[in-house]
């Protein structure tokens, strides 16, 4: 049987296709394990409807014909309303859509890896639950994606970079649909890097002049990767082939510079490059996110359009979700989540650590943006200063037990 669609949110079903063949009989416990209870199924693909019975009909006279309707103009639909959510309301359900995510994206690619052509519907399915959940709280969601370790970077960052073209495409004002269309790229951005050899993707060391110049082939790769897709659209193929290319034409594959890059090119770099400092590779611990948006801001006159990273510092804050801070109090705190239509520097955190006494306190969650509070953040810290070794568990609260 090939099921077109499963009724239920893609989340909620046990694959990550939106469509595929049902051929095991452990596939279809799997489905009905689950609360789904109905499918469209597509019978031109399947073996599983009887032939039509051999009967003969009696001839009937042609029918009246029937006068051409009048078209009706159909208005477009209106913008979908997604409430936003508290950080703790939201992070159960982006750590699913993460993990799952992940699971998809690392098949995804890896039928890329052997051929297979990518099915724009079934990774369509997947950026509509990151983007969903971008919309409700995007801290949750990205922070989640941050925590990635060396040997998944590939296929999380890949999540990370949707999701956070998402919460940019929102800043910079466009449609629900073009987020959707940058989440989109954002998947698939990095596709390229399954033509390159694993060991050069993963080696701990410095590349050699050889090696990176491998590296530097992933995006006309991942281009040639996509063009052959069905249903690819221009933006995901632009965004693929030009996320390296640089404000001032220092970048890579074509050297473009200024608006030569497109708009969603140029909101695909400030993203990739975030993402990437942000996280620990084979060859490096990542960065704090505040210390990162600092760099970026000291290499934007070069690299980035200056108002795409202004918008971008704008969507995460520019006390991103997870960094260490310490308040004038002389508490240390770590940011839990940023909140809308309030000042960027007025976060809430979680406070755990006073300097004064150089104890550990009792974790407490700070809005420092209510009224009468009288702290607020002195500077940004360095964990590994205070031999802090897990200050993720700070910021996801309860979340923090099911990891």
């Amino acid at each position: 049987m090939y099921v077109q669609e499963l009724c239920s949110s893609w989340i909620d079903t046990p694959f990550w296709q939106k469509s595929f063949m049902l051929s095991e009989a452990e596939e279809l416990k799997k489905i009905q394990a689950t609360r789904i209870r109905h499918a469209w199924i597509d019978v031109s693909k399947g073996l599983d409807v009887l032939g039509e019975p051999d009967v003969k009909l009696q001839a009937k006279p042609d029918p009246e014909p029937v006068p051409e309707p009048v078209p009706e103009t159909v208005p477009a639909p209106a913008p979908r309303q997604i409430a936003a959510v508290s950080m703790d309301d939201e992070l159960g359900r982006a750590s699913a859509i993460v993990s799952k995510s992940k699971q998809a994206v690392f098949s995804m690619f890896n039928e890329a890896r052997m051929g297979k052509a990518v099915d724009v519907d079934n990774a369509q399915s997947m950026v509509e639950e990151i983007a969903d959940s971008v919309m409700r709280n995007p801290g949750a969601l990205i922070g989640l994606a941050r925590l990635k370790t060396k040997d998944d970077y590939t296929y999380m960052h890949s999540v990370a970079v949707c999701a956070l073209m998402v919460a940019l495409a929102k800043q910079l004002g466009l449609s629900e649909e073009e987020a959707r269309e940058a989440g989109l790229a954002g998947l698939l951005h990095d596709i390229g890097k399954m033509m390159v050899a694993a060991d050069i993707l993963n080696k701990p060391g410095k590349l050699t002049d050889a090696e990176f110049v491998s590296v530097k082939e992933h995006p006309a790769a991942g281009y040639k990767l996509l063009k052959d897709a069905k249903g690819i659209s221009a933006v995901a193929l632009d965004v693929c082939l030009h996320h390296h290319e640089k404000i001032d034409g220092s970048g890579y594959p074509n050297r473009l510079k200024g608006d030569e890059i497109s708009l969603y090119a140029r909101m695909g770099a400030v993203c990739d490059v975030y993402d990437a400092i942000t996280s620990d590779r084979p060859y490096k611990q990542g960065w704090c996110p505040a210390e990162s948006l600092r760099k970026m801001a000291e290499w934007s006159k070069g690299h980035f359009d200056e108002k795409i990273f202004q918008a971008f510092v704008k969507s995460i804050g520019i006390f991103p979700v997870g960094t260490l801070v310490r308040l004038e109090s002389g508490r240390l705190a770590v940011v839990v989540e940023q909140q809308v239509g309030k000042s960027l520097l007025l976060p809430k955190v979680r406070v755990f650590f006073s300097v004064k006494s150089m104890a550990y306190v009792a974790p407490e969650l700070i809005d420092l943006s209510r009224a009468g509070m009288n702290d607020k953040i002195a500077t940004r810290e360095d964990a590994a200063k205070w031999g802090i070794k897990d200050i993720n568990r700070y910021w996801l609260g309860e979340a923090a037990s099911n990891r």
